[in-house]
């Protein structure tokens, strides 16, 4: 504290100056002192916190943040300038409400995208399947003079000899208690020796040692969209529903007009 009349420096809580014997003011202190008295609202302070973190945790916390932030407001009002945080508290209560939209809008625009993925995934391992299972129809053809398995129980034949799983037989968006592929019948007499686009397996409704053709594809496990159909050369190829009527099932082919 500084003199008033010889402006020599004293002690915080002297009462008369040291060199000049003056009485030194007590008054002016006394809205400084209450005023540096004034603490941060821990509630203000906790309501900012949550409402920063309901960004991250999809509005986990967004109700306790706006609580926490009115009833900061009501304490700091009533606490007759012993409490702060005004604005911390305003804050806590405005990053929520702000972020409840932002939050929707975001979650309507990725959850279509999250589905999106799914199916590809979907698709993807499906066709996994399938070329798992070309390759053991080739190697069960090389033990048995370059003949596929019989249609009528293909499923059972992979599964003794080639040690084939039940969950390699199934499409993953396809029901998983039985098969999700047939064999085409046509390719029964002609082994390895079909033409190499010729439909070998596709995907049908769930059954097991199903065999046919065009008759009982299905479309269902991909939403319409098409299926996977693996060829007799090995290859899994996933054909779109309008481009299933040029698969080649059968080796005889339609003569040119001109023949």
């Amino acid at each position: 504290m500084r003199c008033p009349k010889c402006r020599t420096e004293n002690p915080n809580d002297a009462k008369s100056c040291w060199f000049c014997s003056s009485v030194l003011p007590s008054t002016s202190t006394t809205q400084p002192q209450q005023a540096q008295q004034a603490k941060t609202s821990g509630l203000a302070i906790t309501s900012l916190v949550l409402g920063i973190l309901s960004l991250f945790t999809c509005l986990v916390t967004a109700i306790p943040a706006i609580i926490f932030g009115i009833v900061a407001l009501v304490k700091i009002g009533k606490g007759q300038r012993q409490l702060k945080g005004n604005g911390l508290a305003i804050a806590g209560i405005c990053v929520p409400v702000v972020a409840i939209p932002l939050v929707a809008l975001m979650m309507a625009i990725t959850l279509p995208a999250l589905a999106r993925t799914r199916t590809i995934a979907q698709r993807m391992v499906c066709a996994t399947n399938l070329s798992g299972l070309g390759k053991a129809m080739l190697i069960y053809a090389n033990d048995y003079n370059d003949m596929f398995p019989t249609p009528s129980k293909w499923c059972d034949l992979l599964i003794q000899y080639q040690e084939v799983t039940k969950q390699t037989l199934t499409c993953p968006s396809a029901p998983k208690e039985t098969c999700s592929y047939a064999m085409n019948n046509d390719v029964e007499k002609l082994g390895t020796n079909a033409p190499p686009d010729m439909v070998l397996l596709f995907e049908s409704s769930p059954g097991w040692n199903q065999s046919g053709g065009p008759e009982i594809l299905t479309t269902e496990n991909h939403q319409g969209e098409g299926c996977n159909i693996l060829f007799v050369d090995n290859h899994v190829e996933f054909v779109k529903t309008n481009n299933l009527k040029n698969l080649k099932w059968s080796e005889k082919r339609v003569p040119e007009p001109n023949q």
